[in-house]
């Protein structure tokens, strides 16, 4: 995908007409009984978010910011049929928390080491973009936790340097990742065990988005880039005479939704409404439009720290 640089919040998406479970169960009855329902319709949203919108009446109406990396195609890409727009589950999931607590989102394109930073200035009010939760990260924001990590291990086709994982397979290999990511000091944490095998440890190199980091192996600059194992799946998917996945592994993280320290009650209705979400089946139903992992799925959790 090639880069594109945005300079200013985009325009809320456009979206086409598919509901979430509450919203298409609740039109089906209306409709059988042969009452006209615009896409509006209050009658669509489940009393539990009617309660929530009662509840945190602050955030009805209101217009926020979500700071986004657009590379993770499955989670957030630029729309190929408009690159004024964003799709993917993070992108969808967005709008049915703000649909359930009455707000409208915008996009703030920036680079994935940005994103909490960008959170922090003030210039987001939430960041929604398979970022993994970590006790370290949440100093910056609180996290709303959402879905189980488990990274894939990217390699040209025929894994030409028999790399089985985060281990000493990766000693005197080159890895491509991006700026800020978990994996990054996972991999660094392998140098003294490959000088005790005797092995030259293993090399990092950083980008700005997975799009360059699969370029990277592509081109032959990189031996492996290690993420997110649906985000590696797309890739193979995308180039599959010239990617594999050597293995898949299980790190000790989950993915979250960063909001700020200072505004408790923000937090609060975000993992309310998540909780709705998650409990109505519709955040399983999005796993399955975007082709990622049902067993990503988990109750929505928090991670904080002072």
């Amino acid at each position: 995908m090639q880069k594109r640089s945005f300079t200013a919040v985009s325009k809320p998406r456009a979206r086409a007409v598919v509901y979430p479970g509450w919203r298409a169960a609740a039109i089906a009855v209306l409709l059988t009984a042969g009452v006209y329902v615009p896409i509006s319709a209050s009658a669509a949203v489940p009393a539990a978010c009617t309660a929530l919108q009662a509840k945190y009446p602050d955030l009805k109406g209101k217009t926020l910011v979500n700071a986004i990396n657009p590379h993770t195609p499955g989670y957030e890409a630029i729309d190929p049929k408009d690159p004024n727009k964003y799709v993917g589950f993070d992108i969808d999931l967005g709008e049915q928390i703000g649909e359930c607590l009455g707000f409208k989102l915008t996009y703030k394109a920036v680079t994935f080491a940005a994103l909490l930073t960008t959170l922090q200035s003030g210039q987001a009010d939430i960041v929604i973009s398979d970022i993994y939760a970590t006790e370290e990260r949440a100093k910056a924001g609180d996290f709303i936790t959402y879905s189980k990590v488990f990274d894939g291990v990217l390699v040209a086709k025929g894994n030409p340097k028999k790399i089985t994982g985060i281990n000493t397979t990766l000693c005197g290999t080159a890895a491509a990742e991006n700026t800020g990511y978990v994996e990054v000091p996972l991999i660094q944490a392998l140098a003294a065990d490959c000088k005790k095998e005797g092995k030259a440890e293993p090399t990092i190199q950083l980008y700005d988005n997975n799009a360059n980091c699969i370029q990277a192996i592509l081109a032959g600059r990189a031996d492996t880039y290690i993420n997110d194992v649906n985000t590696v799946d797309n890739a193979v998917k995308a180039y599959p005479d010239k990617l594999e996945k050597a293995v898949a592994v299980t790190i000790p993280y989950q993915v979250g939704i960063a909001v700020p320290k200072d505004k408790p009650k923000f937090r609060e209705a975000v993992h309310a409404a998540m909780m709705e979400i998650y409990k109505s089946g519709d955040q399983l139903a999005l796993l399955k439009k975007w082709n990622l992992d049902p067993n990503n799925l988990m109750e929505p959790g928090l991670l904080m720290v002072k």
